[in-house]
């Protein structure tokens, strides 16, 4: 075997993984694919023979490209229109519903709680309590002291908790029927059936990026008034034939994708609770919507060696 042939299939066999640790650091599968990019061209510059634990070592390499590129792009973030909402990935049929953590780690919820921590708090979090990396391999991957990941791990931890524990883990079954209900209540203008589904206190945010028409509140909040927009704004769609909507598995969960013609305006992804929408997200960004062109395979493990 040619050294590089043993870099592509070392890297091939992880990418998965590594694809995942990047993707819930940065919320983008577009950022996540450059760094991967980036990473591989750094690996290929290793000596294969050297590297003991190659997991190890990539995750290491990729969190640290990972973390330069979440620095760089503070300022984007800073500057962008409207409210920002993490990147949908559209996942291969059934991919990560067998993993409570994964589908959880993966979820909109979670990465917009992510999107709160700093960048090495992220890191960390991501590393340890997701993927279950060691303190020293951490430390290596993040350029701080051991002790300093353990207290940082502990913090993070601590604030990811108390954000998420009105939720508990995404149950894919209760969201399914749920978003199918929603559907059918949306699409028949049934606005009693619509605001069943509503929790009261339901937030709905809309992340257009400045580039299309949005909603004219990209932030709504409580069950009337966001029943009330939605209804309006399927009341329009079923005026035109042309629109369509298919559920999809964006992030791990069932979601809704909205098409005219071929093509794909928005995706709406739900966070369900106690059999109510409690949150809601939609993405018209057309940038964003671009990374569900094709299905993503993500994972916690290596893939098995066939």
């Amino acid at each position: 075997m040619t050294s590089t042939d043993e870099h592509t299939e070392r890297f091939v066999h992880l990418r998965p993984l590594l694809f995942t640790i990047v993707y819930e650091i940065l919320g983008s599968a577009t950022e996540a694919d450059d760094v991967l990019q980036d990473s591989y061209l750094r690996w290929r510059r290793v000596d294969p023979a050297t590297v003991r634990d190659t997991k190890a070592y990539l995750a290491q390499l990729v969190t640290r490209q990972a973390l330069n590129a979440l620095r760089a792009g503070a300022s984007r973030r800073e500057e962008y229109v409207g409210p920002w909402l993490p990147e949908p990935l559209l996942l291969t049929d059934g991919d990560a519903s067998t993993d409570v953590v994964l589908t959880e780690s993966v979820s909109m919820g979670m990465l917009i709680v992510l999107e709160t921590l700093t960048p090495t708090e992220r890191a960390v979090f991501v590393l340890r309590d997701v993927f279950g990396f060691d303190y020293e391999e951490i430390a290596s991957a993040t350029g701080k002291s051991v002790d300093a990941v353990h207290q940082t791990a502990r913090r993070a931890r601590n604030h990811v908790h108390s954000r998420r524990k009105r939720y508990g883990p995404v149950d894919t079954v209760r969201t399914a029927a749920v978003t199918e209900r929603f559907i059918t209540a949306a699409t028949t203008g049934n606005m009693e059936g619509l605001l069943s589904l509503l929790a009261p206190d339901i937030t709905w945010t809309t992340d257009s990026g400045g580039k299309v028409t949005a909603l004219p509140e990209l932030v709504m909040v409580g069950a009337e008034r966001v029943a009330m927009v939605l209804m309006a704004v399927f009341r329009y769609a079923r005026r035109r034939p042309e629109v369509r909507l298919e559920s999809v598995n964006c992030n791990g969960q069932p979601a809704l994708a909205c098409y005219i013609a071929v093509n794909l305006e928005a995706v709406l992804v739900f966070e369900v609770a106690d059999d109510q929408i409690v949150s809601g997200y939609g993405i018209r960004n057309p940038e964003k919507l671009a990374a569900l062109e094709f299905p993503r395979t993500i994972s916690r493990t290596e893939t098995p060696t066939t």
